[in-house]
């Protein structure tokens, strides 16, 4: 979309049913997730449990993708196809969906890690999710999209992991990607004033080597340049005076998680 789309407090209550349906649909995949079973498994899980509530999955056929989630494991930045690929111990395993509920569009990524998995790879999954509520704090009227760009920014450089650039959030809500775009760098103070009405994605996409990225032949699929591994943290959050109001939280899928 090419301007960006404030919403009513009608539209963004709708908006937040969507996101309900896609955060209890992250918690039945936490409850599979799991060594053994295939990606597409949970493909068909999800394309199941939306269409069971009243939705359609906003990714199956958007500009061709021809899934209902995009799953990418461990090198893998975003966007891979799920497949006849078998999970395994110390694998990490990002999922990212998205729920069309009556023409409300909600959109969220969560990446898992299997089993045991390296002091390296926890570390990368700690900082991307903290960095991501680092950008979701910065989420209030009046401030900038460069706060929320520059609050993710300042939270992973000392670490020394890879920020991606080619990909950023976004707003949603009325369609799966609308304006303005929401880096996950920049500057205080820059970019596209928040407004109340505006519901916007933040989704960090870090890399535990060089931020370098490689686009597929598929057309799709993005991973690490260097083969290294990668994690992506994503929430909805509508702008509000004073406090953000995190339209979908990670409660769900850590319930389950932490019963594991």
């Amino acid at each position: 979309m090419s301007k960006v789309i404030y919403k009513t407090e009608e539209e963004i209550e709708q908006v937040r049913e969507s996101a309900n349906v896609l955060s209890h649909l992250l918690a039945e995949i936490a409850k599979e997730m799991k060594p053994g079973i295939t990606t597409l498994s949970l493909d068909k899980l999800a394309h199941d449990y939306i269409h069971d509530h009243g939705g359609t999955p906003a990714f199956l056929n958007y500009h061709g993708f021809p899934y209902s989630l995009c799953i990418s494991v461990n090198d893998q930045v975003v966007h891979g196809f799920p497949s006849e690929y078998v999970i395994r111990d110390g694998d990490l395993i990002s999922v990212d969906g998205g729920v069309n509920l009556n023409g409300f569009i909600s959109d969220s990524a969560y990446t898992f890690g299997i089993g045991e998995i390296s002091s390296e790879a926890q570390q990368l999954l700690d900082v991307t999710k903290d960095a991501l509520y680092k950008g979701v704090e910065q989420a209030v009227a009046g401030k900038r999209v460069g706060d929320i760009s520059s609050a993710i920014q300042e939270y992973v450089q000392p670490y020394n992991f890879g920020i991606v650039r080619e990909l950023v959030g976004h707003g949603v809500g009325l369609h799966l990607h609308e304006k303005p775009e929401v880096p996950n760098y920049g500057k205080r103070g820059s970019g596209p004033k928040l407004e109340p009405g505006l519901v916007i994605c933040i989704e960090p996409m870090i890399n535990a080597g060089k931020a370098g990225v490689k686009f597929w032949d598929d057309g799709w699929t993005v991973s690490t340049q260097d083969g290294k591994l990668s994690a992506h943290f994503e929430q909805m959050v509508a702008i509000r005076k004073g406090q953000p109001d995190v339209l979908l939280s990670f409660e769900h899928v850590e319930e389950v998680l932490n019963k594991k």
